[in-house]
């Protein structure tokens, strides 16, 4: 059996590692020149690393990355909203919380292919190039060609009204103790640590698209709010900015031959840390079940995480001053024991094939 899997970032290298491994015949186009993975860090939680052990690959990414020990959410003078303890999560679902530079799964996914099924600078632009392959998997992003071509009806993504930013710092002598997301009105600031004693920073914040300042954006934005913050931005020195868009809900992620995966599929906010993990889940679970089985395990429960995301983001960003205050007070008034069973179904996930 022969597979194409067009896109060669996270999720499409998983699903080819996964379908290699079952016997399949891959190839990977990418259309870029190389095969790389732009971005910062990455956080992977427990329903993405147990999506990595059934690649056999989980036990190389815990040693590329660092545990999140600790963490949660503060307001806009510094004070905790509520806290996190991170050794729960692993003790309720068998992983911890891991964080890992974006190019170290790149290069790890890479290293499980055999460099005959990688061919970059190759793109799609005609089904009929696919010709031959008795499975085709859209793991091409946001702006998937593949989904343009086969689902045409298919609705666009949407800015959310809201850009990211995301760095990783160089090693820093004295670290924060443990990471955290502030939230201010309309934006918000996360950090948490890597290995080498480094931080990634990311956060969120409501502007206009297509904006190209980056740093100096990040700095403007964000340099008063309280510390660590301050602090992590002086040790930044590159920053990744990207405008936030979001996918309508589709009916189907599979016709035919064809298979949508990740971003292609159900573009959601950054604001659960699970566009990555959903993408690694998708992938293993069309591996392992095939184009029968893969809507009736993915259709709903990502389209539901892509809610939760939106929900939370919306909360996280509100701007009116009552708002954010009322806000506040829920956040610091609710036991971190449900805000973990919350997160239960999503962090939950088994390969169930």
């Amino acid at each position: 059996m022969r597979a194409l899997v067009v896109g060669g970032g996270i999720g499409g290298l998983a699903a080819a590692v996964a379908l290699h491994r079952r016997g399949w015949s891959v190839q990977v186009w990418e259309r870029e020149p190389q095969f790389g993975e732009l971005g910062a860090g990455l956080s992977l939680w427990p329903n993405a690393m147990r999506a990595l052990d059934a690649l056999g690959l989980a036990d190389r990414v815990r040693e590329l990355g660092a545990v999140e020990r600790g963490g949660g959410v503060r307001d806009r003078s510094g004070r905790w909203l509520s806290r996190t303890d991170n050794a729960e999560i692993e003790r309720r679902h068998g992983w911890p919380l891991i964080v890992v530079h974006r190019a170290d799964l790149h290069t790890t996914l890479l290293d499980a292919l055999p460099a005959s099924a990688l061919r970059p600078n190759t793109a799609l632009t005609d089904m009929v190039q696919t010709e031959g392959f008795d499975l085709v998997v859209g793991a091409d992003g946001l702006h998937s060609t593949v989904r343009r071509l086969c689902w045409p009806a298919a609705p666009v993504p949407r800015y959310t009204g809201s850009t990211s930013w995301r760095a990783v710092t160089e090693p820093l002598d004295d670290p924060p103790a443990e990471g955290a997301v502030t939230w201010g009105a309309g934006e918000r600031f996360g950090f948490t640590a890597m290995t080498g004693g480094r931080f990634y920073c990311f956060a969120t914040g409501r502007t206009a698209p297509y904006g190209r300042r980056g740093l100096d954006e990040l700095r403007e934005r964000f340099g008063d709010w309280p510390e660590p913050i301050p602090r992590l931005l002086a040790a930044t020195t590159a920053v990744v900015r990207r405008d936030l868009y979001d996918l309508p809900p589709l009916r189907s992620y599979a016709d035919g031959r064809v298979a949508l995966l990740g971003d292609a599929a159900h573009a959601m906010t950054p604001s659960l840390g699970q566009g990555a993990c959903q993408a690694l889940e998708d992938a293993v679970t069309l591996a392992a079940v095939g184009l029968a089985g893969y809507d009736r395990l993915r259709l709903r429960r990502t389209q539901a995480i892509v809610r939760k995301s939106a929900r939370l983001s919306a909360v996280s960003q509100w701007s009116w001053p009552p708002a954010v205050r009322a806000r506040d007070i829920a956040a610091r008034l609710t036991p971190a024991a449900a805000t973990l069973r919350a997160m239960d179904p999503v962090l939950g996930w088994t390969l169930n094939a």
